[in-house]
This record gives structure tokens, C-alpha cells and sequence, in this order.
């Protein structure tokens, strides 16, 4: 009896020590490269992977010319800069924009050749605090289903093979990570150009909580991983507070990327910053340790589908009147640069009189 409690006992010590914690990609910005929905030019707009159709929230008032514009994806090109009101002026706004950025070939890192994250801010130039929230262009969906995209960035019905997955569209490097109870540390791969900014990861999580994570200052130059480590973490089982939450309808908790938020001090140097980003990557523990449950919870009472739905759909409305004032506006956009003369350009006199005004203005 004795051995068997000292076994017992050394077991549990076991367990106390082991680390539970998981690594897993959130967001992976080498997979977000236009590949479909081409455009006048031929030229791709859209990410098939995360292409999104906001048109079904649409009324009958759009044409479909204009529902068609409803259509969006992370497409690195598609993502918004956000400015804080002493930031934000007619040439920030105008200028400040996130792009893909190719890596050179010949660049000693495992992504080489791959496209990332590139991002211009223009803070102001006098002394004010300032901050810039780098957004995707919608909010990451956590309950998306599994599937494939057209040509056209139209989603296809789930196949067999997607459906038995268990996976979600925005899982596996686009944004979303499933079974996250307590998050043990961020990393940020990222380019450093000597600016003295400060960096910060904003996370949500399946209650719709948005916080945010110092990951630390810019001013280095070259590829670095930013890391923040929870300092609240916990490695110790016995010295841990246990909660335990229902798992249905709940829901199985998850963290999705809301963006980066970069921020500017009164006394450092503004006005242009430029910044590169690869990936950002979690180490969490696991809220359970399976999940593969003996009955389809969800296929059988709806209740999360019901609720995302709501949640999705009003997305989908605001997302949707955006693009659609968007493609208004561009409509109602000048096109021309030049003024149509109302001389003869082909004048002797026109050029005599062009001609002594300068040497008039050079005397």
C-alpha cells in the first residue's frame, strides 16, 4: 500500500512539472498572397483562402456590379491602417497603406522570395503622441466552415474531406487559433528600421475581450522575433487557480488576431515610418485535451452558429455599405490631371510670348 501512494505521489509530481503549453501559428503573412479575382488588367486582388462574400447582406437596391465589389480577403493590399485623431490629417490618411512586400531571393531567412507585410505610417512631424492600428480589412471570422475558392473568389460548398478536418476556414496561419485557455507567449517576426516606436500585438478572444501586448521597441535593424512572455504565468500546477467553465454552449475558447497597433512618442522623430512583418505565433495552454467529443454538440442544438451568424451578418451589412460607398466614391472620382488648353498648342506666338517671359524673369 505504501509503494503504491509513493508512486502515486511521484506521479503527480510528474504531472506538476510538466509544461502543457502548445505553439501554434496565428497569423502567417506569406499566405496571404493575391491569387484570384483579377481585375480590369488581369492583375489578382484577393486571397482565395480568406476570400469573404459581404454581397448576401446586401438589398435589392445594388446592382450586382456593385455587389461584386462586396467581395474581400486578407489579401495584405486589403488591410487598413487606422490613425488616432492627432495623427490622422488629409496626407496621413492619404498615405498611409499596407502592401506585400517581396523578400529578395538571395535574403538569408527561411521565407526568402515570399511576400510579407509591409507598412507605411505617416505620423505627425511635431511633437505629439501618436499611435496607428493596423487592421484587417474585416473581423476574422472564428466559426467559418472549411473551403475552397474559385477563380472569381466565390466559396465553394465544403467537400467531404474539409468537413471531416474539423478545421475552420481561418485556422493554421490565417488568424484564428482554437483550444487557447491561457497564453504563455507571443513572438512577432519582424524587420527593424531604427525607429523608436513601440509595438503592440491585439488579440480577442471568444467572449469578444480585445487586449493588447507590449512587444517591445523597433529600434533595431534587421529580422528580429519580438517576444512577449506572460508575466502572470504560471508553471506550477499546485499554485495555480483551477477554474473550470461549461464547455457547451460557450464554446471552445480561441484567440483571433485584431492587428498590431504601432505607437509614436512626443519625443521621438516622426513622420514616415516604414515596418515589415512575417508572422505572429503563440504558446498557449490547452483548454482541453481532446476535442473530439462523442456527441456533435453544435450540430445538434445550433446555438454558436446561431450566434456567430447574428455576429457575422451585422459584420457583413457594415463591411458591405463600406465597399459599396467605397466603389460610389471612386465612381465620383477626377480622372483627368491636366487642363484642356484653351490656346493652340502648335502657336508661334504662344511660344514667343512663353519664351520672353522667361528672359524677362531671368533678367
Amino acid at each position: 500500500m505504501k509503494k503504491t501512494l509513493g508512486l502515486f505521489a511521484a506521479a503527480m509530481l510528474l504531472v506538476g512539472g510538466v509544461a502543457f503549453a502548445d505553439e501554434a501559428m496565428l497569423i502567417d503573412f506569406t499566405l496571404l498572397d493575391a491569387d484570384c479575382a483579377e481585375d480590369e488588367n488581369g492583375n489578382p486582388t484577393q486571397n482565395s483562402h480568406t476570400a469573404m462574400d459581404y454581397s448576401v447582406s446586401a438589398g435589392a437596391t445594388f446592382t450586382e456590379d456593385q455587389k461584386d465589389l462586396m467581395k474581400t480577403s486578407l489579401a495584405l493590399p486589403e488591410w487598413e491602417i487606422k490613425l488616432n485623431a492627432s495623427a490622422r490629417n488629409v496626407m496621413s490618411l492619404g498615405d498611409s497603406q499596407v502592401v506585400a512586400a517581396p523578400v529578395k531571393g538571395e535574403a538569408d531567412v527561411p521565407f526568402a522570395g515570399s511576400n510579407v507585410m509591409g507598412v507605411r505610417i505617416e505620423f505627425p512631424t511635431w511633437n505629439s503622441n501618436a499611435n496607428a492600428r493596423i487592421e484587417p480589412p474585416f473581423d476574422i471570422p472564428a466559426y467559418e466552415p472549411l473551403s475552397s475558392a474559385d477563380e472569381n473568389g466565390n466559396r465553394q460548398e465544403p467537400t467531404d474531406e474539409e468537413k471531416a478536418s474539423g478545421k475552420t476556414l481561418f485556422e493554421d496561419g490565417y488568424g484564428v487559433v482554437k483550444n487557447v485557455a491561457t497564453i504563455k507567449a507571443i513572438s512577432v517576426t519582424t524587420m527593424g528600421m531604427n525607429f523608436p516606436h513601440g509595438l503592440y500585438v491585439l488579440l480577442a478572444d471568444n467572449d469578444g475581450v480585445e487586449r493588447r501586448y507590449f512587444m517591445g521597441y523597433l529600434g533595431f535593424d534587421g529580422w528580429k522575433e519580438l517576444r512577449w512572455n506572460n508575466p502572470q504565468y504560471i508553471t506550477e500546477i499546485r499554485n495555480r487557480e483551477i477554474r473550470v467553465y461549461p464547455i457547451y454552449p460557450r464554446g471552445m475558447p480561441f484567440v483571433k488576431f485584431k492587428g498590431f497597433q504601432v505607437t509614436r512618442d512626443a519625443a521621438h522623430i516622426g513622420g514616415t515610418f516604414i515596418g515589415y512583418f512575417k508572422d505572429v505565433k503563440i504558446i498557449y495552454d490547452k483548454a482541453l485535451l481532446t476535442t473530439d467529443r462523442d456527441i456533435a454538440d453544435e450540430d445538434l442544438w445550433g446555438i454558436i452558429t446561431k450566434k456567430e451568424n447574428a455576429r457575422q451578418s451585422a459584420e457583413m451589412a457594415r463591411f458591405g455599405n463600406k465597399q459599396v460607398n467605397r466603389y460610389l466614391e471612386r465612381a465620383k472620382l477626377a480622372t483627368e490631371d491636366e487642363f484642356t488648353s484653351s490656346l493652340n498648342e502648335d502657336s508661334s506666338s504662344n511660344a514667343q510670348s512663353t519664351s520672353g517671359g522667361a528672359a524677362d524673369s531671368a533678367e
